[in-house]
């Protein structure tokens, strides 16, 4: 059986040498960093070293929170920020959605990106707001124009949250309030993040450890291994693109179609939609055929629900059905993405023949 080729890094990716490494130093020495002991003081000063260099691999001069992944950052920064009311856009991970509630969600356009003149108007009904955008969207790849969007919230007094689990450590990260971050989507170990924050007096504290911002044991092990992950090598992402657009080409040549290919895309995630043959259908017979690939969020893809994110931007029911997410990794190769082509238009000669 040949190997597996494994094009679902958005929903994680795996562990670098060097961060196994790093991890496997900590469990050979580690204590509570929060005892007062020598052993738990040790720990300490590792613990915070790890800190300024993460901070320092991210460019970050604010302050940084840990947490177990993006989605409790997220969640610290939705429930805990100063702030009256919440905004988000329809398209955001459901670690958002799940907690916007009663929220006022703003359009997003045919392209994925929000529309800022809905923004406008939900900003002007008063009140402090919290409004949480995606940085980058990790079903289809968008890029959100957050400088022109921090320009609005700012301007109208309010706060914005950037998920940018899908963007730290590919691209620079964007000006924002509060920033989530994972370890787990850039080579770190999974079950450690961070919530960037840029003023502490804008989020309440909960009491505890990290400052009093999140109460808990710190995980040292992974925190030393997202450190590790942050400080390798990137260079791989000019390799990515050139990656998804040899795919793109075989996919428009085969009659699929490309989410949101006009907007600003980051090169490791993108959405296809084969007409016809539903997401179910493809993942299966690309499972059978030793291919990884995802329906969407790996949070939410278990029911192969329509994608709600492509519904945002129009999509109907049947189109959201029939779409599929590739991301890519720095061990994707080109033999890994000529032969999704070959199957993918394997694929879509049968549903022509039906």
């Amino acid at each position: 059986m040949r190997d597996r080729i494994y094009l679902d890094h958005a929903s994680t990716t795996p562990i670098l040498p060097e961060v196994a490494a790093a991890m496997a130093d900590a469990w050979a020495d580690w204590a509570n960093p929060s005892s007062p002991h020598g052993e738990g003081r040790a720990a300490r000063s590792r613990l915070e070293d790890a800190r300024g260099r993460i901070a320092g691999a991210l460019g970050w001069n604010g302050t940084l929170i840990f947490t177990s992944g993006a989605t409790e950052a997220i969640t610290l920064a939705m429930t805990s920020a100063r702030a009256d009311r919440r905004i988000v856009s329809p398209t955001e991970h459901p670690a958002v959605l799940r907690l916007a509630g009663k929220a006022w969600k703003i359009r997003v356009r045919s392209d994925g990106l929000v529309d800022l003149d809905d923004l406008a108007v939900a900003l002007q009904a008063g009140r402090r707001a919290l409004v949480a955008v995606q940085h980058v969207n990790n079903e289809t790849g968008v890029v959100q124009p957050l400088d022109k969007i921090r320009g609005l919230v700012h301007a109208a007094g309010g706060l914005l949250l950037a998920d940018c689990a899908q963007s730290a450590g590919k691209l620079p990260l964007p000006e924002a309030d509060f920033l989530a971050i994972s370890g787990h989507k850039l080579g770190g170990p999974p079950g450690v993040g961070a919530l960037l924050v840029r003023d502490v007096a804008m989020l309440e504290a909960v009491g505890g450890q990290e400052g009093g911002f999140r109460p808990g044991t710190s995980n040292l092990p992974a925190i030393l291994g997202f450190a590790a992950a942050l400080e390798a090598n990137q260079d791989w992402y000019s390799e990515a693109e050139r990656l998804r657009a040899r795919l793109g080409r075989f996919v428009i040549e085969a009659g699929g179609e490309i989410a949101a290919i006009e907007a600003p895309r980051i090169a490791t995630i993108a959405s296809y939609r084969m007409p016809g043959v539903t997401s179910a259908s493809q993942l299966m017979q690309l499972d059978l055929a030793g291919i990884a690939v995802s329906a969407g969020s790996a949070c939410s893809s278990g029911s192969l629900k329509a994608s709600h994110v492509l519904l945002a931007m129009g999509w109907s029911e049947e189109e959201a059905r029939e779409a599929i997410r590739i991301s890519f990794g720095r061990q994707t190769r080109e033999s890994d993405i000529d032969a999704l082509a070959a199957e993918w238009r394997a694929l879509s000669g049968k549903r022509r023949a039906a």
